[in-house]
């Protein structure tokens, strides 16, 4: 049985902004080769400049990058995850690299097993994990740029790799395949040839769900997983209020006395959609405390402006950081061959390149006179 600890008091989202920071202060990025490739540019304050070196000048310190096994060239392969990881160093960016484990989108409705892989035994897929963690971090650390942050699997609150990692089955629960491959990943990234081992991060989508956040992190705990970093993907319109996900952070905290970090988060500067594809967010109801963010550039900016406060309040500490999910994704780029983008108007710039007020919540401190 799972005990849930106390829960605490809603937070004051108006209160000032205490002194300290946010250490971890990033975005994930990993469209933008396929944006420039279709003549996508950024400007800020009517200057042209690479994405990275945007989000740096605003107080960025870190991006994430996601990595697919075997997908078609150029979308998310590990040859455009290095070159992105070259252009984020250069800009004095960190870290932290996604692997899917899949050969395209993997989350909590779909984990599916790379082409490659699928006829393995279950030991078979181990050593083969154990050997592309190890193989692709080495890679990054080869061209110096080593892996700060590594997440095993993206959004595996279902397990991953299916079915040998799965954990919901018609027969019932199984935590032990899904924990085994997640440990032939931690053990092939321990192998691998960088001057300083990755710090380790699981990645549920919970954010703001307290009782499936503990559930998640307990079992893998249960089965001797070992890792340094809890990841939860926080989205507003699909996760509910923030005083939720603080509820969630200072549990999370307490229980396990490890950094959380909002691997994923994003909020709507518009309810219309950029392009010809209707937005995941067109209507304000989505929105649970729209009437303190309401879906403009400023609201935008008061959101995340308030999720630095809530991350700054979590308990010793542990509220290590966030990744605003793909700020640059803009109309034109589709996720995959099937699916266009449904995020056009989640973006920290407007449609035509031009940054948004947001970009200033990267700052160490939040917002000016915040």
């Amino acid at each position: 049985m799972v005990v849930i600890v106390g829960v605490v008091a809603a937070p004051n989202l108006n209160r000032p902004a205490s002194s300290s920071t946010v250490f971890i202060r990033g975005a994930d990025i990993s469209f933008t080769l396929q944006e420039e490739g279709i003549g996508q540019s950024y400007s800020d304050n009517g200057q042209t400049a690479p994405l990275e070196t945007i989000l740096a000048g605003h107080g960025a310190n870190y991006v994430r990058l996601r990595a697919w096994v075997d997908p078609p060239k150029g979308t998310s392969d590990l040859g455009s995850a290095l070159a992105l990881a070259r252009r984020a160093n250069a800009a004095g960016l960190r870290l932290l690299l996604d692997l899917h484990y899949s050969d395209s989108w993997a989350d909590r409705t779909t984990q599916q097993t790379p082409a490659a892989w699928r006829s393995k035994t279950p030991d078979e897929l181990g050593d083969i994990v154990h050997n592309y963690t190890r193989d692709v971090v080495a890679a990054f650390g080869r061209q110096g740029t080593p892996v700060d942050i590594l997440q095993i699997g993206n959004e595996t609150t279902h397990g991953m790799l299916w079915p040998t990692g799965q954990i919901y089955r018609k027969t019932g629960e199984d935590w032990s395949g899904y924990a085994a491959l997640v440990m032939a990943g931690i053990n092939g990234a321990t192998e691998a040839s960088q001057t300083k081992k990755p710090r380790i991060m699981l990645h549920s989508d919970t954010g703001g769900d307290q009782v499936a956040s503990i559930y998640y992190f307990d079992h893998l705990l249960e089965q001797g997983v070992s890792f340094d970093l809890i990841g939860l993907s926080y989205y507003p319109f699909w996760h509910g209020a923030l005083t939720g996900l603080q509820q969630n952070l200072h549990a999370l905290a307490s229980r396990y006395g490890k950094d959380i970090i909002i691997a994923e988060t994003a909020y709507p500067w518009t309810l219309s959609s950029g392009g010809d594809v209707q937005s995941v967010v067109t209507s304000i109801e989505a929105l649970p405390d729209a009437a303190s963010f309401p879906p403009t550039p400023q609201g935008q900016a008061k959101y995340f402006e308030a999720l630095n406060q809530v991350l700054r309040g979590v308990p010793n500490n542990h509220g290590a950081g966030y990744f605003i999910w793909e700020p640059g994704w803009l109309p034109g780029v589709p996720a995959d061959s099937r699916t266009g983008n449904t995020h056009s108007n989640l973006t920290m710039f407007d449609w035509s390149g031009h940054g948004l007020p947001a970009l200033d919540t990267f700052r160490p401190q939040g917002l000016p006179g915040s």
